[in-house]
């Protein structure tokens, strides 16, 4: 794949528009990938896009949970702002609403062909899913790959029916091998590419792992020496692989933009079967770093400066701006929270497009606040990973929660670890993040402190009533 990744770019034009290939992974840790230091296993593929393009090591995904963190990538907006929260599972009530803009919409409206390989997780409701909300081609599953029958706490903790997997509107197929999933979400991508090579295209390849449980096809099986969860990175690598290739092949690479990240933190307490915060306080479900900080990479022949580091503040509701002002799409009337890191991809040192970021969990809970240097957190109640050991080979370890009791700052430059609060070092500091913190509660409210906020939206309702 190496020769692949050089050539002479070519300028988007109206003529040549841009296409954009999104890989979002499913609780992909900050240390998952080779080049952010995973052990036992390689990512060359994914390396090799970080090598010839930019990495980003202070990327935060909106919310530290699947369902929420997805709605506000597709949207640009904080989850609470649109009314979404948490992981919705089968038959759920709500999902994304139909008067908000998804990134599928976003891109037809410059006649990008759009698709969806993989987790959806924006309601299972035939008005929440992929063709009814902006996207051509969907094939994948509508939530979580564990909300199936075989959930190891079923019967006990749950109660899931079948797990569906749909292609397009219909249901193709219940309880499906998931060691088929990386390999037929690739194959659907790289057809959608092939078909599509003469028109601009957005593909949405939305991988259901390494989420428990894992599975892996015979291609990887027992080819890492960190065992499944090796096996599993081992493969969506070969797929992201895939993907480069092929955009390769149809000569369209050179104009083709390439993000891959992941929906939040590793769900630590799977042990063996879950991924590496990299070192990060806690794991997804908390808005500690360990949940929200997440891999990020870009690869966009041109612009992106071959093996940059971005050290910038961003976060993964900024990629709809940000594809919006690659595509000339004009963005939403209704207000988003992400913005355009387009002149960080084309390597401006001076920009700083995103100058602080409100770390929100549960239903609208303002949990911390960051400007990217300093992180103020508030107090609340949270789970932690670090109370009993793990568990292992797909069983879960016992989760407890504890209760942050008063206020904490964080100097992210140097403890990124979160472990040594110096809120009596920088009383300056603690005022401008509690500035931003009142910003905040006064727009999107906040449960914590019992405030509504002004400029929350509802989201969409199966019984209507949100519409």
């Amino acid at each position: 794949m190496g020769a692949m990744l050089l050539g002479v770019a070519a300028t988007a034009t109206a003529q040549n528009p841009t296409n954009i290939v999104l890989i979002n992974l499913d609780d992909v840790g900050y240390g998952d990938f080779s080049c952010n230091g995973a052990f036992g296993y390689t990512t060359p593929n994914i390396d090799r896009l970080a090598s010839q393009g930019m990495r980003f090591t202070h990327f935060l995904a909106c919310q530290p949970i699947s369902g929420a963190s997805r709605a506000g990538l597709l949207t640009g907006c904080y989850p609470n702002r649109i009314g979404f929260a948490g992981a919705p599972g089968p038959d759920s009530d709500y999902g994304i609403h139909a008067d908000e803009m998804t990134m599928g919409e976003l891109l037809k409206q410059k006649g990008y062909r759009t698709a969806i390989f993989g987790k959806w997780h924006l309601g299972d409701a035939r008005q929440f899913l992929p063709l009814q909300n902006g996207f051509d081609e969907y094939y994948g599953l509508p939530y979580s790959n564990d909300m199936w029958p075989n959930h190891p706490q079923q019967g006990e903790v749950f109660n899931f029916p079948d797990l569906p997997t749909f292609d397009g509107n219909e249901v193709v197929g219940y309880n499906t091998d998931q060691s088929r999933f990386t390999t037929d979400y690739t194959a659907r991508a790289v057809a959608f590419i092939r078909k599509n090579r003469e028109k601009p295209f957005f593909v949405y390849l939305a991988h259901s792992m390494p989420h428990v449980p894992l599975a892996v096809s015979d291609k990887f099986k027992g080819k890492s020496e960190q065992g499944m969860f090796g096996d599993v990175m081992m493969e969506i690598d070969w797929s992201i692989g895939e993907v480069v290739k092929t955009l390769q092949e149809e000569g369209v690479l050179e104009n083709t933009l390439i993000v891959v990240t992941s929906d939040n933190g590793p769900w630590a307490n799977y042990g063996n079967h879950a991924g590496s915060a990299g070192g990060l306080r806690e794991a997804k479900a908390t808005t500690f770093e360990g949940g929200n900080r997440v891999p990020c990479i870009v690869y966009w022949q041109g612009h992106t400066p071959p093996g940059s580091i971005c050290n910038k503040l961003a976060s993964n509701i900024d990629l709809f701006p940000t594809f919006a002002e690659v595509a000339g799409a004009p963005l939403p009337a209704k207000k988003i929270d992400g913005v355009s890191l387009l002149s960080l991809l084309q390597g401006d040192e001076k920009a700083n497009p995103r100058s602080s970021f409100a770390y929100y969990y549960n239903k609208n809970d303002l949990e911390a606040v960051t400007d990217g240097e300093f992180k103020l957190v508030f107090p609340h109640k949270y789970v932690t990973y670090e109370a009993y050991e793990p568990g292992n080979d797909g069983q879960p370890g016992t989760l407890t929660t504890r209760v942050l009791e008063k206020p904490a700052l964080y100097d992210l430059r140097r403890d990124p670890g979160e472990r040594y609060d110096v809120i009596t070092l920088y009383p300056e500091r603690v005022i401008k993040l509690r500035k931003i913190a009142e910003e905040m509660r006064t727009e999107l409210g906040d449960d914590l402190t019992r405030r509504k906020g002004t400029g929350r939206r509802s989201p969409g309702r199966v019984d209507g009533s949100g519409n």
